[in-house]
């Protein structure tokens, strides 16, 4: 398995999100399954979900409305789909 995987035109993410950070970037991949992010926000009353939504909207220069967050509301480690992205940021690139 790998961090990311296509659902037709959907992009669906794997990752492991670290809260509290000094500033929001993209660590890279953690392990065979996931890809690391570091976010400000505190893991508080859904607010670094919040966050890292936003944060992988403007990444991916999508809607929020475009971007769910399907499995680990609770966990660091979390499962995001992303509806037909059009881009795709430069630290994700290969």
């Amino acid at each position: 398995m790998t961090w990311y995987r296509w659902d037709q035109k959907d992009l669906i993410l794997h990752l492991r999100v670290q809260p509290k950070a000094s500033r929001d970037t993209f660590i890279g991949p953690y392990g065979e399954n996931e890809y690391k992010i570091a976010i400000t926000a505190p893991p508080v009353d859904g607010k670094a979900n919040r966050h890292l939504l936003k944060l992988l909207a403007k990444a991916f220069g999508l809607p929020a409305s475009r971007v769910e967050l399907i499995g680990g509301k609770s966990s660091r480690s979390k499962t995001v789909r992303l509806k037909s992205p059009s881009r795709l940021p430069i630290e994700f690139e290969d």
